[in-house]
């Protein structure tokens, strides 16, 4: 799996796992701050994190067009610098919501720019890379490499963002709760009706504060809490001073795949070689036409995939159990995921290895990791209690955890010609997005629907088990794993060489609308519809999308030949 990739690759992943670490921390806490310290609705909230989502995945489409013309590793630097800036303004916590608001928008553009001119831009060297006649073969691989890297950073994310929010909350004298950011805010704009009154009382007296003053309770809890969320926001500039250090004493590694096609042009003439085939004009719009009707089913994917950080969020939140038990606690814990990915890893090893050397090596970690997994299962208690960021880091877990099936599987397919074309794989991919939200409508059926439970902070007296909630993100991994570190390298593959970075930045313009129109789910969020039916829009979207992509397979696969 990891063998004969240039060592650009893993300097270049590395430098990206810190990136995503920051950005993911960030966004695992994002909708829950904007409703503990503004107050606003979901659909507010929906609104604000989709225009947000568009435009980070807009603007590499601008800093594609800019590394075309000035040096896609040039970009790169400036783009972590700028996004640095962006997080650092989004820690700094303000008790007045007027100008918290600005600074926070403030912030949030330049986090969209500096990602704009860095990620992209990152993922179009890679390309580069294997450009080469002896790495070509193996660029499908290379981007699942670099796709587990980037899970590898939004895996701990959300723990990451709990354990800071946490600790500084504590520091108040406050614990976690989720109805008390809607209450606290009903209260104090006056519009709280008498049962969430009686609600918001017992919560208080919970939390060791006097139920005589639910005003100054209020006050306070959402004041704690918008401001412990400002400083899990800070951990983003920890870890981007981490990715420049990589990115800055690993750059020889990468520096030969730091071209665009004019230099790589220059730099062919120079050496006496013969320059690069040239497509023709017909050649380039064909291609760039293959491209944009990929992009087009890409939009209703990420629509449909980045509801982990809205709605499906907000289902955990006020419908899903916060106490774990069983096996499943075990899951719960960010180490114990480590370990399973140790034990995958290793066991993968211990098949693959030539050396007897390499299978012991390999053997005694596996059975270190199922050792420790035992014995960290047997010490836990009966019960774990799990907050809402956390399911976020399921999805990572298990891009890392099946990543090496995904590349044995299709390293197997393509040895007996078999092997389903990228094109086609993005076409099953969404068929599978689709049956991961069957499962959320199969549990929502007897749910109440959100407007229902408004009155009473928004959560449910009927919560569901975790593991649903689990299992949605499995059959959502396997879908990724299918589209989006292939559509990656298919947009590298068959981009013009003159506009690799544009239409690497019009990969992430499709991502970006596909983020805008996640908000339309949480518009329906409180309307009134039955919970069950949100899921339904979901699924219909997902199957559109593959039947429209099935229907121009051939077209698109001749592309790619």
């Amino acid at each position: 799996m990891f063998k004969n990739h240039p060592k650009g690759l893993y300097a270049l992943s590395l430098a990206n796992t810190g990136e995503r670490f920051g950005y993911y921390t960030m966004l695992a806490i994002f909708v829950l701050f904007l409703q503990a310290k503004f107050g606003f609705n979901e659909q507010v909230a929906g609104d604000i994190y989709g225009y947000f989502l568009a435009c980070v995945y807009f603007m590499p489409f601008f800093g594609g067009m800019l590394a075309d013309r000035f040096g896609y590793g040039k970009m790169v630097t400036i783009g972590i610098v700028v996004m640095f800036a962006g997080y650092f303004f989004l820690a700094i916590p303000m008790n007045d919501g007027g100008p918290a608001f600005w600074l926070m928008c403030g912030a949030l553009l330049l986090i969209s720019v500096g990602t704009g001119l860095f990620k992209g831009n990152l993922q179009v060297m890679i390309g580069n890379m294997y450009d080469a006649p002896e790495h070509r073969s193996k660029r499908d691989n290379a981007f699942s490499i670099f796709y587990m890297a980037i899970n590898i950073g939004a895996m701990f994310a959300p723990t990451a963002a709990t354990k800071v929010t946490n600790f500084f909350l504590a520091q108040d004298g406050f614990t976690y709760n989720a109805q008390i950011p809607s209450l606290a805010h009903q209260y104090l704009d006056g519009n709280i009706t008498a049962q969430g009154t009686a609600l918001l009382t017992d919560l208080a007296a919970k939390q060791g504060a006097s139920v005589a003053d639910l005003g100054t309770f209020a006050g306070q809890y959402i004041q704690s809490l918008s401001g412990a969320y400002n400083y899990g926001f800070g951990v983003a500039c920890i870890s981007l001073i981490i990715s420049m250090i990589i990115y800055a004493v690993f750059r020889p590694t990468f520096r030969h795949a730091d071209y665009n096609s004019k230099q790589l042009v220059e730099k062919q003439t120079a050496s006496g070689n013969e320059a690069p085939e040239t497509l023709t004009r017909k050649q380039t719009v064909s291609r760039i036409t293959a491209l944009a009707l990929v992009y087009f089913v890409v939009i209703f994917f990420w629509m449909s995939f980045h509801q982990n950080g809205l709605t499906l969020t907000f289902f955990a939140r006020d419908y899903t159990a916060s106490i774990v038990e069983g096996f499943s606690r075990f899951s719960c814990d960010i180490i114990n995921l480590v370990l399973v990915i140790f034990g995958v890893y290793s066991a993968f090893a211990l098949f693959q290895s030539e050396s007897l050397r390499g299978k012991i090596i390999a053997g005694t970690i596996l059975g270190a990791s199922v050792g420790a997994c035992i014995l960290r299962y047997l010490g836990m208690e009966g019960q774990t209690n799990i907050e809402p960021q956390i399911f976020q880091q399921f999805n990572p877990f298990f891009v890392i955890a099946l990543t090496p099936v995904s590349i044995a599987i299709f390293s197997y397919l393509a040895k007996v010609g078999k092997e389903p074309s990228t094109p086609r794989k993005i076409g099953f991919g969404m068929i599978i997005a689709a049956a991961a939200f069957f499962i959320m409508t199969y549990v929502s059926i007897n749910l109440a629907s959100p407007k229902a439970l408004q009155s009473v902070g928004g959560v449910s007296d009927v919560l569901v088990s975790p593991n649903w909630l689990i299992s949605t993100y499995l059959v959502l991994t396997f879908a990724e794993l299918l589209l989006s570190p292939m559509g990656i390298s298919f947009v590298s593959k068959v981009a013009p060489p003159q506009f690799k970075g544009l239409m690497m930045g019009g990969w992430f313009a499709a991502t970006a609308i596909g983020n805008y129109l996640v908000k339309l789910i949480s518009q329906i969020w409180g309307s009134g519809m039955e919970l069950w039916m949100i899921w339904g829009v979901l699924i219909v979207i997902c199957i559109l999308s593959a039947v429209f992509i099935f229907s121009i397979m051939k077209r698109l696969e001749k592309v790619t030949k």
